[in-house]
């Protein structure tokens, strides 16, 4: 079974079922240093590989940036 899932504003498709840290592999952000919201709620990073999503979940996924 397959879940449509939005990610940064895009919709992608899954096979179902699928945790935070499996949609960060295929989407290419393995092992970065990365934030993630599920449908406005910050997940911390200990969850990744337990929460796991839902068919219409919207998921922002944001990396920090340096500035001066």
């Amino acid at each position: 079974m397959r879940i449509s899932v939005t990610v940064n504003g895009t919709k992608r498709e899954f096979e179902a079922p699928v945790n935070i840290g499996g949609a960060l592999k295929v989407e290419g952000y393995e092992g970065m240093l990365v934030a993630v919201a599920v449908n406005g709620h910050f997940v911390p990073k200990a969850q990744h590989g337990v929460s796991r999503l839902k068919d219409g979940d919207e998921v922002e996924i944001v990396s920090p940036m340096q500035g001066g």
